[in-house]
């Protein structure tokens, strides 16, 4: 009896959280989290002509604890060093500006909207997933030859609006007494991710190329998009190699190959060997970025 009244419970539990995030999001009166400061400011220098590696090492010096991560992945074994890395001016000379600017950006967020209580491990991975997909979306837009730092952007967020679902049921004065499962939390999060998603993205005031990837980065929706960094493909396409590198349990490689967003991008299979090929790398990359 114990386990089966559970069930309705926990579908109760589902309903009404679900009205509560459609609620929100309806009214647009959201507690939304501010985009950190020093990632605010490293995207108005990326868009910003006369940009130079000492405004860059300026700002990132204004964070300490920002600062010393980066110099902790300048000279982690997926950048591989001629020598140790002691100071910012030796990591911009090492990496370049825009994977610094990559790092920066990529470090302020995890720090703000991706620190949840309560979820932190299962939270870690959504953070997982988004650098992979990020690292994954540079290495494709390299092979057709578009915008590597917008391909990366857009799939590190493009799912922001996962923990932001969280935010919004955590921080909620109709929240719950319990607080709800991870299963619960995770159908929460499919449902309704997207449209958070964009709404913070419009909050943010985010480059409209990585809007349009939030909104349309699925398999039903890439084709869609309309921008011509094709960052909703792009992402589309990273989202899946970067659930594969988390789980390879979710995504065949035959699988893969064969996807219609390839087809799509006109990959060629020798395109697609060399993606499946970097597996360790990205990985290696996103594990130096994890804080």
């Amino acid at each position: 009896m114990a386990v089966s009244s559970t069930v309705p419970l926990e579908q109760k539990q589902r309903e009404d959280l679900g009205s509560l995030i459609a609620d929100q999001l309806k009214q647009g009166k959201l507690d939304l989290p501010l985009l950190p400061v020093v990632a605010h400011q490293v995207l108005m220098l990326a868009s910003d002509p006369d940009a130079d590696a000492t405004k860059l090492s300026t700002l990132i010096q204004q964070d300490q604890a920002l600062a010393g991560k980066i110099l902790h992945i300048s000279n982690s074994p997926a950048y591989l060093p001629r020598s140790p890395i002691v100071s910012l001016q030796q990591a911009i000379a090492w990496l370049g500006l825009s994977i610094l600017g990559g790092l920066a950006f990529s470090i302020s967020v995890q720090k703000g909207v991706f620190t949840i209580k309560g979820y932190e491990k299962e939270v870690r991975t959504l953070w997982h997933q988004a650098l992979a997909t990020g690292l994954y979306g540079k290495e494709i837009a390299r092979r057709i030859r578009h915008n590597v730092e917008n391909a990366f952007l857009c799939g590190l967020l493009h799912t922001i609006g996962k923990p932001l679902v969280l935010h919004l049921v955590l921080t909620s004065r109709h929240q719950p007494q319990v607080r709800p499962s991870w299963a619960l939390m995770e159908s929460l999060i499919h449902e309704w991710h997207i449209p958070a998603g964009a709404k913070l993205a419009e909050a943010w005031k985010l480059p409209e190329p990585v809007q349009e990837a939030i909104r349309l980065y699925s398999d039903e929706t890439f084709d869609q998009a309309t921008s011509p960094t094709k960052g909703a493909m792009i992402t589309c396409l990273a989202d899946h190699l970067a659930s594969w590198l988390v789980d390879p349990s979710s995504h065949d490689e035959e699988r893969l190959r064969v996807l219609p967003v390839v087809q799509a991008l006109n990959f060629y299979p020798d395109d697609m060997t060399v993606l499946l090929e970097q597996r360790e790398t990205i990985q290696q990359h996103v594990e130096a970025f994890l804080i």
